[in-house]
């Protein structure tokens, strides 16, 4: 990749690059779908699968669910407890990933006639995972089947009670396993050791993607057994809207299946057939149909908030009613906790970012408190990891001395691997996750060892991912180019997320001829170029940072070349373009 606009060290410290080539829509000759095909070839999209990306359908990339290990034993055993009406548990995680695969399971099921219940761990109380008190007592209120979904992959002693218990446990997962596997009847995950290659290729899937793949082979084993010959076969596809949403709340990345998932999934949500995800949608003051994006920001974490400081079942409760009523009441409670969790998140990234300042240049960026809310210690870990540009864990220490972590890391560095080895090693008490998150729990006493552990198993890993860094930019513009037309031209090779990033565009030379700070420490600034032409930048909490500072004060005289994500803003009379900036650089 070869530098952009000669910018090898910008205001943020980075070089610029052309992520796929020069994409210059100055030049006369430039046709939006020319850079469609390019933003998907940049992305790894191979030639000659370009219009199947352009628009992903579920049935080019849906695979065989049979392909991974356990699916049809999984399957057959659903089967059998639909036909003999049996009791069903659905024990979820209490994230976005946990509630949605646990609400399409549950939604499914009804859809065949069983009514199965969904069990959600108290976070506080309960902790991560499936615990052998909380299987056995299941067992003992009569269930005879219990499908764990996002977790149970490292759930060995909790997975043996259930199996001394007498009843059968099915784990639909995607977390990373170690080389010996939990007690289960089944185990679905394409993160298994033992997975064949072309399951393996599914590992970026959501749990929420896997319950699909699952829900797929259920109906597929009833209609061998003829189950809908006197009956209605539930239409899975119409459950998509739930998958697309946990997809991306969980940062999966959008390649693949996953790329499907969401791109179908929206026309769903944008249907509305789902009522709980309806008044969400309402709740979150989106007066137009959900966009990739609000996925991600407006409804997972409004979702999220019932497990982080609230109740932890309301999102799947949310998203399996049929009542407006009830629906309505949940969503608005869920914007409140969201309200109430977004307060408690800015004190203790507080504390934390102090904390860090105190701290050695480490590999990982690790910061424990006691009393601090692990409710909310994922998102400040992806807080600090932006901001340190390096993987990071944060940790809450409760009374007794044992310590909640989350962790968050960055491209090209494997934080659930680590974490998987750090708890081999004698240096935690539970962990797991995958190569962009982990969670773990530690003792008080261990923090320090373990993050020497992490500094000397990753600092190769991190010091190459940070020497790599660059930001990639798909193409340059005239303020004049970005437009809505364009917007709606990029558009195009979404829908964008974790591994599949949104373009990046590049704009100027440009004159800053009004910045000021708004809200919650948000840039916004007015700027214009040679063409006379102007364009509105807002660089989300930056106006502290060296790319606000340098925007806040540059002289009239100097001109800048900015780089964002160009996104419609529609709270005018009319939809307008603006870039939401990632980094700018001096042109004089």
């Amino acid at each position: 990749m070869t530098i952009a606009l000669n910018v090898t060290r910008s205001i943020l410290g980075q070089p610029w690059r052309w992520r796929g080539g020069s994409a210059d829509g100055r030049d006369p000759g430039y046709r939006p779908d020319d850079l469609v095909t390019q933003l998907l070839l940049a992305r790894g999209c191979p030639r000659d699968a370009v219009e199947a990306h352009r628009n992903p359908t579920i049935r080019h990339f849906m695979p065989d669910p049979s392909l991974f290990r356990d699916m049809d034993a999984a399957a057959e055993r659903l089967a059998d407890a639909v036909a003999r009406g049996e009791d069903v548990r659905i024990f979820g995680d209490y994230d976005v990933d946990g509630a949605t695969s646990a609400a399409l399971l549950i939604r499914l099921l009804r859809d065949l006639g069983l009514a199965a219940r969904p069990y959600i761990p108290d976070r506080l109380m309960e902790g991560y995972g499936p615990s052998g008190e909380a299987l056995v007592r299941l067992a003992g209120e009569g269930a005879t089947l219990i499908v764990t979904v996002d977790c149970g992959a490292q759930a060995f002693d909790a997975l043996a009670q259930a199996k001394a218990a007498g009843v059968d446990v099915v784990v639909v997962d995607h977390h990373k396993c170690a080389a010996a596997l939990p007690e289960a009847l089944a185990l679905v995950n394409p993160n298994r050791l033992d997975e064949a290659e072309e399951a393996a290729a599914h590992g970026h899937l959501a749990a929420v993607g896997v319950a699909f793949l699952l829900g797929a082979a259920l109906i597929r084993a009833l209609r061998k057994r003829n189950w809908f010959a006197q009956r209605t076969e539930p239409p899975l596809m119409d459950l998509l809207d739930i998958v697309a949403l946990g997809t991306v709340a969980d940062v999966a990345q959008l390649k693949g299946l996953n790329r499907a998932f969401v791109a179908q999934g929206l026309k769903v949500m944008a249907k509305r057939r789902n009522i709980g995800l309806s008044a969400l949608i309402d709740a979150s003051r989106l007066t137009r149909a959900p966009l990739c994006h609000d996925l991600g920001f407006a409804l997972g974490p409004r979702i999220n908030a019932g497990g982080r400081v609230g109740k932890a079942d309301l999102g799947v409760r949310l998203l399996t009613t049929e009542d407006p009523a009830e629906a309505a009441q949940i969503a608005q409670e869920l914007d409140l906790l969201n309200e109430e969790r977004r307060a408690i998140e800015a004190a203790v990234q507080a504390e934390a970012e102090e904390l860090l300042a105190a701290q050695g240049n480490r590999a990982v960026a690790l910061v424990s408190g006691a009393g601090w809310h692990p409710g909310v210690i994922g998102i400040v870990a992806g807080r600090i990891k932006e901001k340190a540009g390096r993987p990071a864990i944060v940790v809450a220490i409760d009374g007794d001395g044992t310590g909640k972590g989350s962790g968050r890391s960055i491209s090209g560095v494997d934080l659930g691997a680590a974490v998987l080895a750090a708890k081999d090693s004698g240096l935690l008490v539970a962990g797991g996750g995958h190569a962009m998150a982990a969670g773990l729990t530690v003792a008080a006493d261990k923090v320090d060892a373990l993050a020497d552990f992490l500094d000397e198993r990753l600092s190769g890993a991190v010091a190459k991912a940070r020497d790599d860094r660059a930001l990639l930019i798909d193409a340059v513009l005239a303020p004049a180019g970005v437009n809505p037309d364009f917007v709606a031209a990029i558009d195009a090779g979404g829908p964008y997320g974790a591994g599949w990033p949104a373009p990046l565009i590049a704009s100027g030379p440009m004159r800053v001829i009004k910045a000021d700070v708004v809200g919650n420490g948000h840039l916004r600034a007015i700027m214009a170029g040679d063409d006379g032409r102007s364009i509105k930048t807002i660089a989300f909490r930056q106006a502290e940072s060296d790319l606000g500072q340098a925007i806040l004060g540059a002289p009239r005289d100097r001109r800048l070349w900015i780089v964002g994500r160009a996104k419609i803003d529609d709270w005018g009379p009319r939809p307008a373009a603006e870039l939401h900036l990632e980094d700018a650089a001096w042109a004089d």
